[in-house]
């Protein structure tokens, strides 16, 4: 990475970007040298009384459509996206337990994220690869 894409990412480091104080933090990207790098804010975990279905989910997802992210387990990534639907990224067996509470990078050349080619990086620095996507869908508890 070259001085410049450095110097470039400092506000995206230093938290600049948020709204104000009442507002939720959003998904932002910027293009370096031809790559996107989108940071994805994580948003507190839904209510537990509620039991998520999972189902075969797509190969590929717009990084447009991402609207923010959970943490939903040690090796998982629940992805809040366009129109509420969400995605669960199952995240490589060599994952190591990385902090993603303050938010997480994903970066793209072409806008779309990927499983078995794209990874997520915590903003400490550590990567783990997207193994697969699941369609979650709610199904409230009794």
């Amino acid at each position: 990475m070259t001085i410049t894409a450095i110097l470039a990412l400092l506000p995206m480091v230093f938290g600049m970007g948020f709204g104000l104080a009442g507002d939720l933090p959003r998904v932002r990207s910027i293009v370096i040298e031809d790559q996107i790098i989108i940071r994805v804010p994580v948003r507190p975990e839904p209510p537990p009384n509620i039991e998520w279905i999972e189902h075969k989910g797509p190969k590929c997802i717009h990084s447009s459509d991402i609207r923010g992210a959970f943490l939903s387990g040690n090796d998982q990534v629940d992805f809040v996206m366009d129109g509420r639907r969400l995605l669960r990224a199952e995240l490589d067996e060599t994952c190591p337990a990385l902090d993603f509470y303050a938010g997480f990078y994903l970066t793209s050349d072409d806008g779309k994220i990927c499983v078995k080619r794209d990874s997520i990086r915590s903003r400490m620095g550590g990567t783990c690869g997207i193994d697969k996507f699941r369609r979650l869908e709610p199904k409230r508890r009794n």
